[in-house]
């Protein structure tokens, strides 16, 4: 199976492993302004579509490197080209500025203290996913880059994105967004990279496969129409709240009884339920949303009709009706990471943490938008590992974890990845790009 996946992308064992003297300068450099970066994004936190101080701070700081950074691209994105001083490819890299409705509980020094209110209820506002780590370590690879500018082959497109985490109901955001905003269309580049923190890879590490990585993902929401009456009387009324629980409880089999998952995963999750508002009485109506994740185009339209048919004949039965939108808007596609530029950009990331740090991960059920970009120009999205030393990241706390706590080693290992990677790809001779 893992040789399928793979797609071709096979395992230069026999190419030399050599970190960039340049990108150890530039690691021990630009180490703590990383850090200090990410401190202070961390602190201030900002949801998607709304990354004002972020996206300000990001292009405040690339105007001083001499760049012209255009704003406003999706709402917040900041994009700005790195011009070298020689002839070479072109290449984008991108990182991702938004946080998450979590409320933070790391204790950190330099923790979240800001609240919000989101879909009506009170919540904090953290970087429980690491966008704050992809911001920072994406200025120090530009600092890096601008500084070697003149002996630079090539350009370099800096996308700072917003949104990564889904747009507002009613509102577009993120990587499609700005791709119909026209991001590639007067800069078209050969190859696009991008990394992400994660917590269930050991900080030092970096896992990375070619082909699919992570899965498409599709939002869904439910209403369930009920008749609202007394609750010492329900057979007055409709429950919608019994049509949900059998309804929810039923759309468990869509992927346990009605999908082969004997080659490739799927999820079907219900992620909030909210109807009524007191003890004695049976609501008109009960809402339902969540997530569907597949990797297969087929098996991703079998479960939006199987959720449908299940909601619309299980509500009939108890006598309600349901309106199912599945899903309720367009989703992320499958991440791909293009077969032939993984297996050729691999040794560049062994170079940073060594050979037996580098591994292939399991396919992962959470989603990027990376995906369109990667479905545009080829793609190289890889994975760096967040949790310290001695925890164990099976056990760690996770990515939208209010726990979820970074190892700052990973900053280190990102930047140093990210750029070998970068310069890498722009050195290589034109025969083998």
């Amino acid at each position: 199976m893992a040789n399928s996946l793979l797609a071709g992308a096979a395992i230069a064992q026999d190419a030399p492993l050599a970190q960039r003297p340049e990108v150890i300068a530039a690691a021990a450099k630009l180490r703590q302004q990383v850090i200090d970066w990410r401190r202070d994004f961390h602190q201030h936190p900002e949801l998607s579509n709304r990354e004002e101080r972020t996206s300000a701070k990001v292009a405040e700081h690339l105007r001083a490197l001499g760049l012209q950074p255009q704003t406003g691209i999706a709402h917040h994105g900041v994009v700005a080209i790195i011009k070298g001083g020689k002839p070479g490819p072109k290449i984008a890299l991108r990182a991702d500025m938004d946080a998450l409705p979590v409320t933070e509980q790391t204790g950190l020094p330099f923790a979240s203290k800001v609240t919000t209110n989101f879909r009506g209820e009170p919540v904090g506002v953290m970087h429980a996913c690491g966008h704050d780590a992809h911001t920072g370590i994406l200025l120090g690879v530009a600092d890096a880059l601008v500084a070697m500018r003149e002996q630079l082959p090539g350009e370099v497109m800096l996308i700072f994105q917003p949104s990564e985490e889904g747009a507002p109901a009613d509102e577009e955001g993120g990587a499609s967004l700005m791709l119909k905003e026209g991001l590639f269309k007067t800069f078209k580049p050969e190859a696009v990279f991008g990394l992400h923190v994660f917590s269930s890879v050991q900080a030092g590490k970096i896992a990375v496969r070619g082909g699919p990585l992570m899965a498409a993902s599709d939002r869904f929401s439910i209403k369930v129409h009920g008749r609202q009456t007394h609750g010492s009387a329900p057979w007055k009324g409709i429950d919608p709240i019994v049509a949900s629980a059998d309804l929810i409880s039923t759309a468990q089999t869509i992927v346990s009884r009605r999908t082969d998952i004997s080659n490739l995963p799927a999820v079907v999750t219900f992620g909030a339920i909210k109807g009524g508002i007191r003890y004695n009485i049976i609501p008109d109506d009960v809402e339902m949303i969540g997530t569907i994740r597949t990797f297969d185009e087929g098996m991703r339209k079998k479960i939006f009709d199987d959720l449908k048919n299940v909601s619309e004949h299980v509500a009939a039965a108890h006598g309600a009706t349901a309106e199912a939108q599945v899903p309720d808007q367009p989703g992320n596609p499958v991440t791909v990471n293009d077969p032939a530029l993984t297996a050729k950009m691999l040794p560049s990331l062994q170079a940073v943490v060594g050979r037996e740090n580098v591994y292939e991960p399991p396919l992962q059920m959470g989603a990027e938008d990376f995906s369109f970009y990667a479905k545009e120009v080829p793609g190289l999205f890889f994975f760096v590992g967040s949790t310290t030393a001695g925890i164990d990241p099976a056990t760690a706390p996770s990515n939208h974890s209010p726990k979820f706590l970074l190892d700052e080693l990973s900053l280190d290992v990102g930047l140093r990845a990210l750029l070998q990677v970068t310069l890498d790809y722009l050195h290589a001779p034109p025969s083998t790009q």
